[in-house]
């Protein structure tokens, strides 16, 4: 089984919604940080939220707060992010990935195990 699987990519048009998810396997789900992020070709990838776990306490980045919120389902092992009001500039590749540490949006080092990503296309 794969550790780490996204899902929910697709095209959407700008204002428009989509919920990514990010299903884990093999791993202690409770004891974990679940984080989402996103890059573009040429750019550096860039960290967007993550969520703590057991506490489930959620960090993000500024550029998307207020329009992305994550989420954890510990039933399903999966974590969502869930994308409002869409831009354009949101068009990336968006990929999860897991740390068996305290995660973080600055150190990229602290996550171990990454998914293949999915991707988000948002058009005007």
């Amino acid at each position: 089984q794969v550790p780490v699987v996204e899902s929910g990519g697709g095209a959407v048009q700008a204002g428009g919604s989509l919920r990514l998810s990010c299903t884990t396997s093999g791993l202690r789900f409770d004891r974990i940080a679940v984080g989402w992020f996103r890059q573009v070709p040429g750019k550096e990838r860039e960290a967007l939220a993550y969520i703590q776990m057991p506490a489930r306490s959620e960090y993000y980045a500024r550029s998307i707060e207020g329009r992305f919120t994550i989420s954890a389902d510990e039933a399903k092992n999966t974590v969502y992010l869930q994308m409002d009001s869409l831009k354009p500039e949101d068009t990336a590749k968006y990929s999860c990935a897991t740390s068996e540490r305290l995660g973080s949006l600055y150190f990229l080092d602290r996550w171990q195990i990454w998914g293949q990503g999915t991707q988000v296309t948002v058009s005007n």
